[in-house]
């Protein structure tokens, strides 16, 4: 009897296992509206800026342009959408109003708006125009609306308050659906002000009352989400040169940021313990300014530069917005839509030919057949590979038929139950067992995306291993690619790495250590080896080290500087921002064995 009673048990205790074992892991908070999700399934998007400030060849108008000088002679917005589409972007985003003041749809609230310029005898309606564009080639459409307003006599009133709102009303029921909505978070300073010409301070936090700005949206917009320096919808990277840092979270401690948070590096690699899901918009200009300069055409982000940031972007949890500045006729500059589209061809070949597809995927274990691995190759967003609860760790391995060559690899998590994924490596089968990729950056945080470019190698087999994570994991996708003309990384100009101050301290045969002068974030080192014929001292391995005091010292980042002997250029280390003041870099191995470490050139950001 009692020998039934314990098999009965068992039997229902293997029972409640399985059908635990046969639904979904538990959701991990915070997590995203489905609004969110399908804003970074978007991934590439337009940023446009277009305005007063183009004809006065200014970047931020005082306010007190003429508004006859606003007058396009070739104005298409169709053009701006079938450039958008042919670089595979999804929306267009306007600045409906910039700081300026000036608004490039017939508002009722002011007359220093497009109805007052000889554009279309006053009959215009830029925003119109766009929209209506962005409907016919299939686009999304949102809108810009900056808060601050150097034109308006009564900005920093009560009633300029009110005046914000119903022009954000308009924006927001007259021109259907938007999918994203941008509050900038520049405030308050000087500007014209009706004359005025003074400066004017206004409190960041509470002023603009933006809880009403977030509930008239949710209402009028239910499908957008909301763009400021903490969201509620997606927030700011820290930067405007697009890009996101490897360990990149989609939360944040929502009661701490606001628009103008002073620790604006921070938004760079979001909270791993933030409340709130609000993930990371990286935005750019394909130009040094966001409005058009003629001075610039020469100065347009070359396609390498481009690819490299949609991996930074993209690839790090992000998603990438980049500017195309309009030109005084009205238009995207030609250099600026060859650029554009040559980038998306170079994206899509690099990611064409998923080797995944053809191999053999194997894990080290799974929640039950609903949970499968092959899961992570059915193109299927909803499905995805789960460990079992309790399980916070595990092994993808792909196995191919025959050697292939690999240089990239693409991971996302189910982020409909959360960002998960704390740390993970990739590791190929070589005749000397398992090693590493030599990837460059950090291998932390997963999300939506995680895109690894590394030096090529030829395996038959390719190891995940996650070695942390929040809870059970939820992998709905696995890439693997070769791209033959693809570069490793993006080589930055000597010219263009602009360097915190520092003094050199410190220089042995195998390590130079600089001081800062004073604790500050610090991401990234540049290290360009000695130049010209001759040339010794070069850098083959390294590690990066940093500290608050000499004799504190920590290891941030450690790798290979790849073929240095033959091609000597400008070598860029990335990694999680840390506050201090010296910094060092050991050579682990040197080129050339018995000489001692030399640079043409450090730079430290």
């Amino acid at each position: 009897m009692k020998k039934n009673i314990l098999l009965l048990s068992l039997c229902m205790m293997a029972a409640t296992t399985a059908r635990a074992q046969s639904v979904a892991p538990q959701a991990i908070a915070p997590l995203p509206e489905p609004r969110q999700v399908a804003w970074q399934q978007l991934e590439t998007y337009a940023f446009v800026h277009f305005g007063p400030n183009t004809f006065g060849d200014r970047e931020w108008g005082y306010g007190d342009a003429e508004l006859q000088s606003f007058n396009p002679t070739r104005l298409d917005c169709e053009q701006w959408a079938l450039t958008a589409k042919a670089a595979g972007l999804k929306g267009i985003i306007l600045t409906a109003k910039h700081h300026d003041g000036f608004c490039l749809w017939p508002t009722k609230y002011t007359d220093y708006s497009v109805r007052n310029t000889p554009y279309k005898n006053g009959k215009g309606d830029i925003v119109g125009e766009l929209a209506e564009a962005c409907r016919k080639h299939g686009l999304k459409l949102g809108l810009y609306l900056s808060p601050w307003d150097r034109h308006q006599a009564f900005y920093g009133t009560d009633l300029y308050r009110e005046y914000f709102y119903a022009q954000l009303t308009e924006l927001l029921t007259q021109y259907g659906p938007l999918f994203e909505v941008w509050f900038d978070g520049a405030n308050g300073g000087d500007g014209w002000y009706g004359g005025a010409k003074e400066e004017r301070t206004i409190d960041r936090r509470t002023y603009y009352d933006f809880p009403r700005a977030w509930a008239m949206v949710d209402k009028l917009q239910p499908n957008a989400v909301i763009f400021s320096d903490g969201g509620p919808g997606c927030r700011w990277v820290g930067n405007e040169r697009g890009y996101a840092f490897a360990t990149n979270w989609s939360l944040l401690r929502s009661k701490e940021v606001y628009p103008g948070y002073s620790k604006y590096w921070e938004l760079q690699q979001g909270h791993a313990d933030g409340d709130k899901w609000v993930p990371a918009e990286c935005n750019t200009s394909i130009r040094p300014g966001w409005f058009y300069h003629e001075s610039e055409d020469n100065k347009v982000k070359s396609v390498d530069h481009l690819v490299d940031l949609y991996y930074r972007s993209v690839g790090h949890n992000g998603t990438f917005l980049i500017n195309l500045p309009i030109n005084k006729e009205g238009l995207v500059h030609p250099v600026d839509s060859t650029h554009l589209v040559m980038f998306h061809r170079q994206v899509v070949s690099e990611l064409a030919n998923n080797l995944a597809l053809k191999a053999k995927v194997t894990v080290s274990t799974q929640r039950g057949k609903q949970f499968a691995a092959k899961n992570m190759t059915d193109n299927n967003f909803e499905s995805y590979w789960a460990t079992p609860d309790g399980v916070t760790t595990g092994e993808i391995v792909l196995t191919f038929g025959k050697a292939q060559k690999l240089n990239r690899l693409k991971l996302q998590e189910y982020i409909p139950l959360g960002q998960r994924v704390r740390k993970f490596s990739v590791e190929y089968l070589s005749a000397n067992g398992w090693l590493p990729v030599e990837a460059g950056e950090e291998t932390t945080t997963i999300g939506y995306k995680r895109l690894l470019r590394f030096k090529t190698i030829q395996t038959r087999r390719l190891r995940v291993r996650i070695t942390d994570s929040r809870g059970p994991l939820c992998i709905n996708e696995i890439g693997a690619y070769y791209a033959p003309q693809a570069k490793e990384a993006y080589i930055n100009k000597v010219e263009e790495v602009k360097s915190l101050d520092f003094t050199e301290v410190e220089r042995t045969a195998s390590s130079i250590t600089i001081d800062l002068g004073k604790d500050q974030p610090v991401k990234a080192f540049y290290y360009l080896p000695k130049q010209g014929e001759g040339a010794t001292g070069l850098v083959s391995n390294y590690e990066i080290e940093v500290g608050n005091t000499l004799d504190g010292m920590t290891s941030v980042a450690s790798g290979e500087f790849s073929n240095i002997r033959n091609n000597p250029v400008m070598q860029s280390v990335y990694f999680t921002p840390i506050a201090a003041r010296y910094i060092r870099l050991k050579a682990t191995r040197m080129v050339n064995v018995g000489e001692a470490v030399n640079f043409e050139k450090i730079a430290i950001q």
